[in-house]
């Protein structure tokens, strides 16, 4: 498993970033393709006016449209809990849905809700669907998921602690999730202290486009020309 060891204060700068400044600023180092890494419209944020969500991923894949090999319901297993706690917090619940379609039952509820703040979770990324929403507000947990659902059905877990895909995203446990209303990606844990610092430069440059673009002696040239300077600075 990969492990997090980044300071509070390189956390800090990490969830100060609105996800598309941190996603310009990560294609920056070329460590991954700049279609990869974050998800897709097929899950949203379930409180948009949740502050944005940073920790490091625990994985889980469930099924929740037939019953499991074993035991009546999800409490039958529940060795997924010392994954999660194997994890550094913050914490980041990240669940596969294997059923097609997706979101039959709900995993998440009011209960496991309550649980995962209990093991120091911050936040829940499903491509399934959660329930209890208005339970689930109240627990100041970051979701994200496909929608709702009013019943658990036969949700279960199937396995945990490996690579999961979300909505497109892959995830391996330990990885850093970052998500706000606009999505969710990872951040590459090798680039990760640089990541704040390259991302100011983003916010500059862009601020530079935008009081050009807003100056009474703006022109078509100064414009062409400013874009040229900025694809010099990244080769």
């Amino acid at each position: 498993m990969t492990t997090g060891s980044l300071s509070q204060a390189e956390l800090e700068s990490l969830r100060k970033l609105s996800s598309s400044v941190l996603a310009s600023s990560i294609e920056r180092f070329r460590v991954r393709l700049p279609n990869t890494g974050y998800t897709h419209l097929s899950i949203r944020a379930m409180f948009e006016d949740r502050p944005t969500m940073l920790g490091y991923a625990a994985t889980l894949r469930i099924r929740t449209s037939e019953p499991p090999m074993e035991g009546r319901n999800y409490y039958k297993n529940t060795r997924w809990w010392d994954h999660v706690l194997s994890v550094p917090e913050p914490r980041v619940v990240v669940i596969e849905d294997l059923d097609h379609p997706r979101g039959c039952g709900a995993f998440i509820g009011v209960t496991h809700a309550n649980l995962l703040r209990a093991l120091g979770c911050v936040g829940v990324v499903t491509n399934g669907s959660v329930r209890d929403i208005d339970s689930l507000q109240s627990t100041g947990l970051n979701i994200f998921a496909r929608g709702l659902s009013v019943s658990h059905a036969f949700a279960h877990v199937v396995d945990f602690g490996d690579e999961v895909t979300v909505a497109g995203m892959g995830v391996k446990p330990g990885e850093l999730v970052h998500g706000d209303r606009q999505g969710v990606q990872t951040i590459p844990l090798e680039i990760a202290p640089k990541v704040a610092a390259v991302a100011e430069d983003v916010m500059k440059r862009r601020q530079y486009f935008l009081d050009l673009c807003r100056t009474d002696t703006f022109s078509i040239e100064k414009l062409r020309k400013a874009i040229a300077e900025t694809e010099d600075y990244r080769k």
